[in-house]
């Protein structure tokens, strides 16, 4: 991570939406997320009923950053050099005995893979953001069962996982009311949906009047990115940005070329033929990064604009923008202000709401530390937990300062400090 970095030097600044722009009250989306897909898997597949019920301290098990080994049934957690700091079989937690005896002390098979921010094979699975995470936990309870009834050594319940993803999450859902999902948050968007805070709103403000050039791009679909947008910012939002982006299918929006991944106007939410270069500032479906820079290039009048991107995928948003594009990353990361000895002063003094936490709530908010699966950031060697010596760093932490210029908590820690000061000012 950069020891400098200035928001005043940026010719352009980009925004993820999910969990960036619009955050979501964890606790309601998570289980919301659990039960779309849990209903699917025992409605259509027929798996167990039992999946459909959670205990108050199930999202416990939510940890970003963990992979599923599919066919072992295992999740894992990865140090800096591959090898396994933790693991669970379904739910339970492997003892450090059972970790070395599985996997050692050597680097993990699939780690060279995945360390390529390759993050989904036959083979594995990474969760990285919270859209992922409430699957992780339901993946792991359809192997509690699979153990219970059948006693299975190897697993083939992914290709269900996959199906059940792409019923509440396909692009048509939105307008066909598929799934659970999109109708839920359609009928309730308050009770998942977190306001814009205005001095967020005032920053964005501040940014255009300073003559930045302003970005959403986001993989949801139109018809969805309208909803959260009009519910989480106003129903003016369209003019906080020069440019929208919708279904960009991150991160192939940085890593494929025009031919592969053009764009597309859009009309009543439905895409249109492929446009054979970007030429002006609007509203536009897929595309890649190679012709948005030309058109930032013409809009800037610079052969070479700086811009600067948010967001809370390390796979779809921070990854890929830097090393495709070369772009300043802003990593998006709400576990900031969970593990304890980071939590700024300010921070602890905040209402709860502002947290993530909200009363009446019975499922515990999954960004705070996780009992079962520790620090987002370090560890200690499986067999080694009392020496001192042995903490160590996590992949997970390794990416945020291989590959983000600098993280923070949420979009707001970032507002809050430019209440006072001029946009000149370095960050």
């Amino acid at each position: 991570m950069q020891q400098h970095f200035s928001l005043a030097e940026c010719d352009v600044v980009g925004f993820d939406l999910d969990h960036t722009l619009c955050r979501y009250h964890l606790p309601q989306s998570a289980r919301l997320i659990y039960d779309s897909f849990a209903q699917y898997l025992v409605t259509e597949k027929g798996y167990d009923e039992d999946l459909l019920t959670l205990a108050p301290d199930s999202l416990d098990f939510c940890c970003k950053g963990l992979v599923l080994d599919i066919e072992e049934g295992n999740f894992l957690k990865l140090a800096e050099d591959g090898t396994v700091l933790r693991a669970s079989h379904g739910t339970k937690s492997m003892t450090s005995e059972e970790v070395l005896e599985v996997y050692g002390r050597k680097e993990w098979k699939h780690f060279n893979t995945v360390s390529g921010m390759v993050s989904r094979t036959a083979k594995y699975y990474l969760y990285d953001n919270y859209f992922d995470l409430p699957g992780a936990l339901l993946c792991a309870r359809v192997v509690d069962s699979l153990d219970q009834h059948d006693g299975q050594k190897k697993y083939d319940f992914w290709k269900d996982m996959v199906a059940a993803i792409q019923h509440n999450y396909k692009i048509s859902a939105f307008k066909e009311d598929c799934g659970m999902y999109f109708p839920e948050v359609k009928n309730h968007p308050d009770k998942y949906l977190q306001r814009c805070p205005e001095s967020v709103k005032k920053w964005l403000k501040q940014l255009k009047n300073a003559g930045k050039i302003l970005l959403l791009i986001t993989s949801s679909h139109s018809d969805y990115c309208r909803l959260l947008c009009e519910h989480v910012l106003g129903n003016d939002f369209e003019e906080y940005f020069d440019i929208l982006i919708t279904n960009a299918l991150k991160p192939g929006f940085f890593s494929h070329t025009p031919n592969q991944r053009p764009f597309r106007t859009l009309e009543n939410d439905e895409e249109q033929e492929a446009l054979l270069s970007l030429d002006k500032p609007g509203w536009y479906s897929q595309g890649n990064s190679i012709q948005l820079y030309d058109l930032l290039k013409k809009m800037t009048g610079k052969l070479d604009p700086k811009v600067v991107y948010f967001g809370d995928s390390m796979h779809s948003d921070i990854f890929p923008a830097r090393h495709y594009s070369n772009w300043e990353t802003v990593f998006i990361l709400e576990e900031l202000l969970g593990d304890k000895g980071i939590v700024p002063a300010k921070a602890e003094s905040e209402p709860l709401e502002k947290k993530g936490k909200y009363e009446g709530d019975q499922l515990k908010v999954p960004y705070f530390v996780s009992k079962q699966w520790g620090s987002f950031f370090m560890d200690r060697l499986p067999g080694l937990e009392n020496a001192e010596e042995t903490l160590v760093h996590t992949w997970s932490c390794k990416c945020i300062s291989t590959y983000s210029t600098i993280a923070i908590p949420s979009l707001e820690a970032i507002a809050d400090a430019y209440r006072s000061l001029p946009l000149s000012a370095g960050v």
